[in-house]
């Protein structure tokens, strides 16, 4: 109708998928990686230490990639052997995984390109928001656990990190997974005792469980 009257209708403008688009196509192979730092007291004195975690979305479940004074690019490689390793690696199955522009990232970037099919999905500069889910991890790490205590040598923060992961995925429940637990244990013997509360690092992290029979 409108050639009928000499307009020529507007050609049709291919949209661009959207982010949360994206992270639905993908979302069962998905994950995302990400550093802080940890202020650790050693021998030699006050020494920066980087955390690297790695994510599955859909899961939420969290891998500690490592704990170490020195990212460097031989480090991120050996890294990136053992994440992506065909048996037990845990990115054995990802398509893609998302990084942000962190010069440290660039030999974790040449090394999936050129050795695995997982994509790279390189964030834009100065955009958190679209690695919200490691993002808000690292938060809640930092928050109810790194700030609250003081780190003498690397062993107490590796600790410290783990005995945090530990109640992450099976002691804590999660409001984005309908406030289940990620790995939940199965105790049909408890289910009619009392309550009692676990505590971990001296009662910084609880969990509520029912004791068994």
């Amino acid at each position: 109708m409108l050639k009928a009257h000499g307009i020529e209708p507007a050609p049709d403008r291919q949209r661009t998928p959207t982010w949360s688009t994206f992270l639905k196509a993908h979302w069962d192979s998905i994950f995302a990686t990400d550093f802080t730092t940890v202020e650790v007291w050693t021998r030699s004195g006050l020494v920066t230490f980087y955390v690297l975690a790695v994510m599955h979305l859909k899961t939420r479940g969290v891998h500690i990639a490592c704990i170490t004074p020195s990212p460097n690019a031989t480090w991120m490689t050996q890294v990136c052997r053992d994440l992506t390793d065909c048996e037990d690696g845990f990115l054995k199955d990802a398509s893609h995984l998302i990084v942000d522009r962190d010069s440290s990232f660039i030999a974790m970037r040449a090394f999936l390109d050129q050795n695995t099919e997982t994509e790279v999905v390189l964030l834009p500069p100065k955009s958190p928001n679209l690695n919200a889910y490691m993002e808000r991890w690292f938060r809640s790490l930092e928050s109810e656990c790194l700030d609250r205590m003081v780190f003498f040598g690397r062993k107490s923060l590796e600790h410290a990190v783990r005995e945090y992961v530990e109640n992450y995925h099976a002691e804590r429940n999660h409001q984005g997974l309908d406030n289940e637990l990620i790995e939940p244990v199965n105790d049909p013997d408890s289910v009619a005792d009392r309550i009692e509360c676990r505590e971990r690092l001296g009662g910084l992290l609880k969990y509520y469980h029912r004791r068994a029979a």
